[in-house]
């Protein structure tokens, strides 16, 4: 069932979209790995988990996301893990670092929810908690035109979908008291880094790309 939902979404997003990927060859073929990436609509989850095919792919989910039947039975198939956001979700955590204990492809959008006009917004601290537990490495994957594609699918157009894959890294905290303040400050280091892989017009609270530091960074 995995396999014809995935190569359904497949068919669906080439028919609806032209999607430009010229370096999607960079995601690592094996081993654990958290991917951050931005959340601008409905199309690129389902669009950037089928293209991550052969990987096992699993990602946190609002929880209300399994209200609906059709969506709950997709992302039980996916074997997504509903999050309850606003609150400390241990069973959430825990899911995470399962996934990547099985070295599974872990899919977080920092932003915690959907950013319907593609400027990114403030970045919560939710990913940072799941690095430092697990040790696993991070890559960046951004994306644009997919906030265009309910107007352009209404309109019988196809939509520009463009996926830009950055440079993997780990978090270095050697010596650094985890505070909360820490943790948003890693996080926004984690953000410029995807904020470069973006045209300026969609970078949003990230655009001075000079505030950008790299403390708590390293590259693999």
């Amino acid at each position: 069932m995995n396999w014809l939902i995935n190569f359904l979404i497949r068919i669906y997003t080439r028919i609806t979209c032209r999607i430009d990927a010229p370096d999607f060859q960079k995601v690592p073929a094996k081993g654990p790995l958290i991917v951050i990436s931005n959340h601008t609509g409905q199309i690129e989850a389902p669009l950037l988990y089928a293209h991550l095919q052969p990987r096992k792919v699993t990602g946190w989910a609002k929880v209300e996301t399994w209200d609906n039947w059709f969506l709950r039975w997709v992302f039980n198939t996916w074997g997504m893990i509903p999050v309850r956001r606003g609150e400390a979700d241990m069973h959430a955590l825990k899911e995470a670092l399962r996934a990547l204990e099985n070295e599974m492809i872990l899919g977080i959008a920092p932003e915690g929810t959907r950013n319907y006009t593609g400027r990114l917004r403030r970045a919560m601290p939710g990913a940072v908690i799941v690095a430092l537990h697990s040790g696993a490495p991070i890559l960046p994957i951004a994306h644009w035109g997919g906030e265009n594609f309910m107007k352009n699918f209404k309109r019988l157009k196809r939509t520009d979908f463009h996926i830009r894959v950055g440079e993997p890294f780990k978090l270095n905290i050697v010596g650094k008291k985890v505070s909360a303040e820490v943790r948003q400050q890693i996080v926004d280091e984690i953000m410029y880094r995807l904020a470069r892989l973006l045209p300026e017009e969609y970078r949003g609270e990230y655009s001075d790309l000079s505030n950008a530091t790299e403390n708590f960074l390293v590259n693999l």
